[in-house]
C-alpha cells in the first residue's frame, strides 16, 4: 500500500477575530481566516496582486491558545492538513468547505505579543508564539 501526504504551510494575516467554540463533548475548537497575498508582474509589465483566503480550524489546546493570542491582522505561520467537509443546506443542496486543520501556529510579528510579556525577553527574529499540537 502506498502512503499519501496531506500537508499545508501558509504565511499570511489573520482576517477575522478567532472564534472559540466547544463541541457537545466539551472539546475546544477555534476557527479563523488567513489571507495570503502574492505579487507578480504580468506579461504587460503591470504589477498584479492576488489574495487567497484560507479557513483555519484548530482543536484542543491549540484552539484555546489561538483564541487567546491571535487577533485580526497579525501575521501567522500555519502548518496543518487540508480537510473538505460537506453538508446539505436548508434547500437540500450539497455544500462544501475546505479547511486547513492546524497542528502548528506561529505568530510572526512582535507587536501582537501578549502585553504581559517583556519585550526585552525576545530577540528581533524570534517568533512570539509557537504552538504545535501534540498527537496522543
Amino acid at each position: 500500500m502506498s502512503r499519501g501526504l496531506n500537508k499545508v504551510m501558509i504565511i499570511g494575516n489573520v482576517g477575522r477575530v478567532p472564534e472559540l467554540r466547544f463541541t457537545s463533548t466539551g472539546k475546544p475548537v477555534t476557527s479563523f481566516s488567513v489571507a495570503v497575498s502574492r505579487r507578480w508582474t504580468d506579461s504587460k509589465g503591470q504589477r498584479r496582486e492576488e489574495t487567497e483566503w484560507f479557513n483555519v480550524v484548530a482543536w484542543g489546546n491549540l484552539a484555546e491558545i489561538c483564541a487567546q493570542f491571535l487577533s485580526k491582522g497579525c501575521q501567522v505561520y500555519v502548518e496543518g492538513r487540508l480537510q473538505t467537509r460537506h453538508w446539505d443546506n436548508d434547500e437540500g443542496q450539497r455544500q462544501y468547505r475546505t479547511d486547513v486543520v492546524a497542528n502548528e501556529v506561529t505568530i510572526l510579528d512582535r507587536h501582537h505579543r501578549n502585553n504581559t510579556q517583556n519585550e526585552d525577553e525576545f530577540a528581533l527574529d524570534e517568533p512570539m508564539l509557537s504552538v504545535e499540537e501534540t498527537l496522543v
